[in-house]
Parts: structure tokens; C-alpha cells; sequence
């Protein structure tokens, strides 16, 4: 990154200079990622029943805040740049544009790796791969802009490369905000479409109904249910409720469930 802002003043490449500071939120995503992921692992204990396993959903949405923020300034700086366009020093940028590309060829393996590792999606290590990947999609657009400035001398070629960057940080910033926002506000899983599963659950022998069904994640990975299942008069109730829980856990992955079960009245 420091070696990034001295090669970008020199040779007067905004694309350089909006990868250094798109480093800077990488540094912090990363160093955000690794606290969470800590805290996140600790028991549950007082007042927190599930835990602080929700860190890791804050944390992906302040890299995908930052993502936004840092896309709307460099979008502003790019546009001046198409407007009055500086001279830019071709060598220079594509020798560190490519250095940077192997960087981050090597920090995107060693994130997705230890994603892999973790036995479950973590929205928390996206945002990390996210930031991570982006930077790289830079040094890409970087590289070929490069080429261009040494090839041509077209100078905006930077400029507009940095408003590919741009674009690459809005997808991934808004996706993390978007996937991080449906956790908070205790929406079913994006892949999960609770009216169904209320179908399989009451298709069940023995089911008379199924009502207050409740999906919402506690955390990537990490998905909760409960419902209030009436059965039919004189069979087992238990028998039903486990039948319900192993369909859930085979089919859905839900472990995390609670059922409230009762016999239908004579008279329902």
C-alpha cells in the first residue's frame, strides 16, 4: 500500500492511488474479520443466548459500507480526471500494477482457504474475500490501462479504469449490505422458502396444521425455526415432533428448532 501512494503520486495514476486507499479498507476488513471471528466463537454466557455470533454480520456490513463509501469518492475523482486528465507515467503503473496483481492472487487463495477451513459459510470472511478480490479486479483494470497509456498515450485510460474499479466495489459492497441486512431484519434464509416448508412440514402423517412459522438466520450458516404444530386426536405427539425435527435437519439443515406441540381439539 505505501509503496502503492509513492508510485501513484509519481506517476500521476489515480488508478494506483484508488488501489492504495482501497488497500487501506482491506487491512481494516481483514483485521475486523479476525477479531469478529474470535469474539464470535466465544459461548454464550449472561444476557446473550445465542452468543456474539452476530459480530460477524456487523462486521460484514461495515466492509460493505465502506465499499459504497469508498466507490462514491473515487467515482467523483475519476470523472474530474475524464474532464481534465493528467498525464500519467505508463512503466511505472503497469510495474506495480503487476506486482500488486500477484499480491492479491496470493491473499484470495489464503482467505478463500481458511473460508474453506471453517466448515460453514461466513458472511464475516466474505467481506474479507470480498475487498480482497476487488483489489485485485483493480490491479487487473490497472494493468490494462496501463498498456494502453504505453501503447496509445491515451491518458483517461486510468480514469476509466478506476470506474471499473468503481463498479467491481458497488456489486460487492451492496451485496454484503443486502445479505447482511436480511440477517439483521430476521428474514428466512435467501434460499429457503418458508410457504414450502410449511407444506412438507404439514404433509407429515399425523399433521393437522401448522401455524406461527418463524425462519430467520442467527448468523451465516446458522439458521433457526419454531412453530406451533396441532396433530391429529389420539396419535403421539412426540413421535410427530420427531418426525417433524429429522425432516428439517435432513432436508433444510435445521437444528436450531422449536415446536410447540399440541393435540387438535374433537372440535377444531
Amino acid at each position: 500500500m505505501a509503496g502503492e501512494i509513492v508510485a501513484g503520486v509519481a506517476a500521476h495514476s489515480l488508478a494506483l492511488l484508488s488501489d492504495a486507499a482501497h488497500m487501506i479498507t482491506d487491512a481494516a476488513a481483514i483485521g475486523l474479520a479476525i477479531v469478529t471471528a474470535r469474539v464470535a466463537g466465544r459461548p454464550a454466557r449472561g444476557g446473550y443466548t445465542y452468543g456474539l455470533r452476530r459480530l460477524e454480520i456487523l462486521s460484514a456490513q461495515a466492509n460493505g459500507i465502506t465499499l459504497v463509501l469508498l466507490a462514491a469518492w473515487l467515482a467523483f475523482e475519476a470523472v474530474r480526471r475524464l474532464i481534465t486528465p493528467h498525464p500519467v507515467t505508463g512503466p511505472l503503473m503497469l510495474g506495480v500494477a503487476l506486482a500488486g496483481v500477484c499480491v492479491n492472487l496470493a491473499a484470495s487463495w489464503l482467505l478463500a482457504k481458511a473460508n474453506g477451513a471453517s466448515g460453514r459459510r461466513s458472511l464475516n470472511m466474505e467481506g474479507a474475500v470480498a475487498h480482497v478480490l476487488t483489489d485485485l479486479y483493480a490491479f487487473a483494470a490497472t494493468v490494462a490501462a496501463a498498456v494502453i497509456v504505453l501503447a496509445t498515450g491515451f491518458a483517461r485510460a486510468d480514469a476509466i479504469a478506476t470506474l471499473v474499479v468503481v463498479g467491481l466495489m458497488l456489486r460487492a459492497g451492496s451485496g454484503l449490505i443486502r445479505e447482511s441486512g436480511r440477517i439483521f431484519l430476521e428474514a428466512a434464509p435467501a434460499d429457503l422458502d418458508p410457504a414450502a416448508l410449511g407444506r412438507e412440514m404439514a404433509a407429515m402423517p399425523h399433521v393437522a396444521e401448522i401455524h406461527d412459522l418463524h425462519i430467520w438466520e442467527i448468523t451465516t450458516g446458522m439458521t433457526a425455526a419454531s412453530a406451533h404444530v396441532l396433530v391429529e386426536p389420539r396419535q403421539d405427539c412426540h413421535a410427530v415432533r420427531a418426525e417433524l425435527e429429522a425432516l428439517l435437519a435432513r432436508l433444510h439443515g435445521i437444528t436450531h428448532l422449536t415446536l410447540q406441540v399440541d393435540h387438535k381439539p374433537d372440535d377444531h
